[in-house]
């Protein structure tokens, strides 16, 4: 039976979240427009999770979808009752949808999928087995990808070396959707922008055990992607942002103090050289338009960056303190009848 809500969030139910009946293992998969991969994508979903030795669900996000996507999502969830759909009101992003995904699912262990048929379902139980041997996260190394282009393969390699050095946690293939979480995990970690690549180094600061393992990587069939020039300014500048979390969210004098530190010294130094040359050499300062360009230009960069680290306190501040969602839910099938009982999960 389909069960259709007004629209609803993860804050909206108020209950002891620790009460729900857990799974073993939940598949979260964020979908936008796959309305010709979604049911082939359960298809080898079904016959993997039929084979594992413990319970589980499929919880499909519908992010806004235009073409018929939701449809298909609802057929299957009369087909299986493991298939449960939370459905955004627009296209949040993949983050967002990741983050849908992980308040709802019920599993101790969470897995995350893309939803275009290019990830393989049968690596499901080699991540389980790296999550049973002890691991917290373990993320899927797409060796032999199918996507990319001489033109992209490099780029790719650079961003990957690059997210490593900067973030120390070493991985060579951050953008591979196949992961494996534990629960505690992703219940640390909040999402915003395009973060979800970057989990395992934002729940590093836990002292969690990573493991990087091949996986399989099939060619797109159907649909067309949705990855772009303008995705990979995002991951760059959503690195900048985990790099200022990790290192100096919870002190930030330490950076803010050393630009201003940095731009009084060289205040000081310029005014005691004009001070002498005003007094010692007596040259006037009315003619030095490049000596204050150069100061201005100094102190506008400072400035700058400062206001956009101090934002990123400010959106990171408004989510966490206040549990402040970043999507909001038109309805949901075989979930809110869990949630109604025993409240979201974290």
């Amino acid at each position: 039976m389909t069960n259709v809500s007004p629209s609803i969030s993860p804050e909206s139910l108020n209950l002891a979240p620790d009460s729900r009946e857990r799974l073993g293992v939940s598949i979260v998969i964020p979908m936008y427009n796959e309305v010709e991969n979604a049911e082939l994508l359960y298809l080898r979903l079904r016959p993997v999770l039929d084979e594992l030795d413990r319970s589980s669900e499929i919880v499909l996000i519908d992010d806004g979808s235009s073409d018929g996507t939701y449809e298909v999502l609802l057929q299957l969830h009369d087909q299986d009752e493991r298939v449960r759909i939370v459905r955004l009101r627009r296209n949040f992003g993949q983050s967002a949808g990741f983050a849908a995904g992980f308040d709802m699912a019920l599993g101790e262990v969470i897995i995350t999928m893309d939803g275009d048929l290019q990830n393989d379902p049968t690596d499901i139980p080699r991540l389980l087995e790296k999550i049973d041997e002890g691991y917290d996260v373990v993320s899927g190394w797409r060796v032999n990808r199918q996507d990319r282009t001489l033109t992209r393969k490099i780029p790719s390699r650079m961003a990957n070396a690059l997210i490593s050095k900067v973030t120390g946690v070493n991985l060579h293939d951050y953008g591979c959707s196949l992961k494996a979480y534990r629960r505690e995990v992703v219940g640390n970690v909040r999402l915003y922008g395009e973060l979800h690549r970057f989990i395992p180094a934002l729940a590093s600061w836990m002292g969690i055990c990573i493991v990087e393992i091949p996986v399989n990587h099939f060619p797109r069939q159907f649909g067309r992607s949705k990855y772009g020039l303008n995705r990979t300014i995002k991951v760059f500048l959503d690195l900048l942002t985990v790099k200022f979390l990790l290192d100096y969210a919870t002190r930030p004098l330490q950076i803010f103090g050393l630009g201003g530190l940095l731009c009084f010294g060289v205040g000081l130094l310029l005014g005691i050289y004009l001070t002498i040359q005003r007094l010692v050499f007596h040259q006037g300062l009315r003619d030095r338009p490049a000596l204050l360009l150069v100061i201005l230009l100094i102190v506008l960069g400072v400035q700058l960056i400062t206001m956009g680290l101090l934002g990123e306190i400010v959106v990171r501040t408004y989510h966490e303190s206040q549990n402040k969602p970043i999507y909001v839910i038109r309805n949901t099938v075989g979930i809110e009848e869990n949630l109604a009982k025993e409240g979201p999960g974290t």
